[in-house]
C-alpha cells in the first residue's frame, strides 16, 4: 500500500453516519477491551475452585492460565494485519464472537482438557479483537481529540488489568467459578450488536496479500519466546523434554524473530512494515510499553502474593486492597488524555513514569508482616496517579505519526509489546522473589533450627527448601506451604508453626523489596526513553482518516 492511500468506508450505513460522533464507538471498543483484559487476570483468583471442581493438577491449571496468554500474544501481529485486509470493525466483531463462544465453552467445561482448549480459542478471539481498537480510535478521532479518547480507553485498560482479583473473588465467593466466564457472554452480545450500529466499517483502499512466511516466522518465534518466559519458572529454567530446555526454546524463538525481520525487510507487502520503527516516537513508545507492562504485571504478582500469602487476605480482600490504585488510575487517565491533546505526551510521560516509580518505591518501603489494607492506600494512590498519566500519552505518541494504512500493523506491534512486557515482568519478578525467598528462608531456617531437638532440625530446614517454589505458585497461606517435620510431638507443634510463619513472612518481606526495586529500575529506563521522544509534530506524509471518513459519509448521502 502506498503512503497516500487511506482507510475509507466501503458503504453508507449507521457506522458511517455516526463517524462524526465517535464517542459511542469508543464505548463499544472499551466494552470489548475490558472483557479480554479482565480474563487475563481473573482466572488466577478462581484457580483453587477450578482445580477442585475439575480434578485438575498444577500443570493443568498453569495451562488453563497460560494457554490463553500464549494464544493471545502469539497471534496479535497476525490479526492486526488481517484487520487491515478485511476491515478493523469486521475483525473486531469476529473476534468478539469467537471470544464470546469460547467463554461459554469455558464455563461449560467438564474436564481440564476441555477448559484448556476453550481457553486457547478464547485467546485467539482476544488476539483478533484487540489490535482493531487502536486502529479505529486513530481513524475516527481527529488528532486534537485523539489523546482524550486514548485516555478513556487507557483507563478501561488499567481498570481491567487490576480489577481481575476483586471481581473474580466476588464471583467465586457469591456464585461459582464458571461465572467468571459466563460474565463475558452478556457483555459480548451487547458489544456485537452495538459494534454493527455504532462502529464505522473502514476498509483499505485496495486488497492486499497476506505474508504467509512472515506469519509462520512471527507466530513461531513469539510462541517460543513467550512459552520460555511464561513456563520457565515451572521448569526451573532448565530441561523441558529431552534436549529441549527453556534457554534453548527462548534462543530458538529469538532466532526465528531475527529471521522474521530479515524476511520482512525483503518482502513487498510485509506483515510488519519495518518503516514503522523509523518513526522515533513509535519505536520509543513500543519500548516504554514493554517497560510499563513489565512494571504492572511484576507489581501485581508481588502485591497479590504479599497480601494473600504473607498477610493472609482472601482473594476478594486483596483485590479490594488494590482498589485505591484502580480508582485513581481511572480518574487520572482521561485527564491525562485531554492534557496530551493540548501539551503533547512527552512531558506527561516523564512525570507519570516518575510518579509511578515513587508509588512502587513507597510500597517497598512500607512492606511488613503486619501491614493492613489501610497501610497500602497512600503508595497505591500515588502509583495509580502515575499509571493514569502514562497510558494515554504513551498510546497517543505511538500512533500520532503512523499513517492510517499502517495502523493495524502498528497496533499489533504495540499490543504484542505489551504481552511480552507482561510475560517478562511475571518471569523476572517471580524469579527474584523465588531466589531471594529461598536463600533467606534457608539461612533463617538453618539458624532457627538450633532451637529444636536434633532429630527434627534436618526435616525443618528441608521443609522450607521444598516449599519455596510451591508456595510462590499456589499462594498457600502464611506458612508458604511449608510442611512440618513428620512425627513432630504435639508439645512442639504449635511452637514450630509459629517459627515457620515468622521465617516465611520475614523472608518474603525481604524478597519483595528487591522485586519492587527491579520494577522501579525498569520504570526509570522507560522515563529515559520518554526523554528522547520528539516534541509534538506531524509527519509530512501522514494522512488523517477523519476528513476521508467524513467525506465518504457525505458522498454516500
Amino acid at each position: 500500500m502506498s503512503h497516500n492511500e487511506a482507510v475509507e468506508p466501503t458503504r453508507p450505513g449507521a457506522g458511517s453516519r455516526r463517524a462524526n460522533n465517535p464517542w459511542l464507538a469508543l464505548l463499544v471498543l472499551c466494552i470489548g477491551n475490558f472483557a479480554i483484559l479482565l480474563d487475563a487476570t481473573i482466572v488466577n483468583t478462581a484457580a483453587p475452585r477450578i482445580m477442585t471442581s475439575l480434578g485438575a493438577n498444577i500443570d493443568d491449571m498453569l495451562w488453563i492460565i497460560n494457554g490463553y496468554l500464549l494464544a493471545f500474544a502469539t497471534l496479535l501481529i497476525l490479526f492486526g494485519r488481517i484487520g487491515d485486509l478485511v476491515g478493523p470493525r469486521n475483525a473486531f466483531v469476529a473476534g468478539l464472537v469467537l471470544f464470546n463462544v469460547a467463554s461459554a465453552l469455558c464455563g461449560l467445561s467438564q474436564s481440564p482438557g476441555q477448559l484448556i482448549a476453550a481457553r486457547v480459542v478464547q485467546g485467539m478471539g482476544a488476539a483478533m479483537l484487540t489490535p482493531q481498537a487502536l486502529v479505529l480510535i486513530s481513524a475516527i478521532f481527529p488528532p486534537e481529540r485523539r489523546g482524550g479518547a486514548f485516555g478513556i480507553f487507557s483507563a478501561v485498560t488499567g481498570i481491567a488489568a487490576v480489577s481481575g482479583p476483586t471481581l473474580g473473588g466476588l464471583l467465586v465467593t457469591s456464585l461459582s467459578w464458571p461465572w467468571i466466564f459466563y460474565l463475558n457472554v452478556p457483555i459480548g452480545l451487547v458489544g456485537i450488536v452495538l459494534a454493527f450500529i455504532l462502529v464505522p466499517d473502514l476498509r483499505p483502499g485496495r486488497q492486499h496479500r497476506l505474508d504467509g512466511v512472515g506469519v509462520l516466522l512471527a507466530s513461531a518465534g513469539l510462541f517460543a519466546v513467550l512459552f520460555g518466559l511464561i513456563e520457565g519458572q515451572r521448569y526451573d529454567w532448565g530441561t523441558v523434554a529431552g534436549p529441549l530446555s527453556i534457554p534453548v526454546i527462548i534462543a530458538g524463538g529469538v532466532l526465528l524473530l531475527v529471521s522474521f525481520v530479515v524476511w520482512e525487510a525483503r518482502h513487498p507487502e510485509p506483515l510488519v512494515p519495518l518503516g514503522l520503527f523509523r518513526i522515533r516516537n513509535f519505536s520509543l513508545a513500543t519500548v516504554i510499553n514493554v517497560a510499563v507492562s513489565f512494571a504492572l504485571f511484576g507489581f501485581l504478582i508481588a502485591f497479590v502474593l504479599e497480601t494473600q500469602t504473607v498477610l493472609g487476605m482472601s482473594a476478594l480482600r486483596s483485590g479490594l486492597t488494590a482498589l485505591p490504585m484502580t480508582v485513581t488510575l481511572s480518574a487520572f487517565a482521561p485527564v491525562a488524555g485531554r492534557l496530551t491533546d493540548r501539551l503533547g505526551g512527552r512531558r506527561l510521560l516523564l512525570a507519570g513514569l516518575a510518579v509511578y516509580a515513587v508509588g512502587i518505591t513507597g510500597l517497598a518501603w512500607i512492606s511488613s508482616g503486619t501491614a493492613t489494607s489501610l497501610t497500602f492506600v497512600a503508595p497505591l494512590v500515588i502509583a495509580g496517579a502515575g499509571m493514569g498519566f502514562v497510558f494515554a500519552p504513551m498510546t497517543t505518541e505511538a500512533m500520532r505519526d503512523v499513517e492510517p494504512q499502517l495502523s493495524g500493523a502498528a497496533s499489533g506491534v504495540l499490543n504484542t509489546a505489551r504481552q511480552v512486557g507482561s510475560a517478562l515482568g511475571a518471569a523476572v519478578i517471580g524469579a527474584i522473589l523465588q531466589n531471594r525467598l529461598l536463600a533467606d528462608m534457608d539461612a533463617d531456617a538453618a539458624r532457627r533450627s538450633a532451637e529444636l531437638p536434633p532429630a527434627y532440625r534436618e526435616g525443618f530446614v528441608r521443609g522450607f527448601h521444598d516449599a519455596a517454589h510451591r508456595g510462590l505458585e499456589l499462594g498457600s497461606g502464611q506458612s508458604g506451604g511449608v510442611s512440618l517435620p513428620p512425627d513432630l510431638p504435639p508439645s512442639l507443634a504449635s511452637r514450630v508453626q509459629v517459627m515457620v510463619h515468622d521465617i516465611f513472612v520475614q523472608a518474603f518481606v525481604s524478597a519483595v523489596r528487591p522485586a519492587f526495586a527491579a520494577v522501579v529500575g525498569v520504570l526509570l529506563v522507560a522515563a529515559v526513553c520518554a526523554g528522547f521522544m520528539l516534541r509534538r509534530h506531524r509527519r509530512p506524509g501522514a494522512v488523517d482518516a477523519e476528513p476521508v471518513l467524513a467525506a465518504g459519509a457525505r458522498a454516500a448521502r
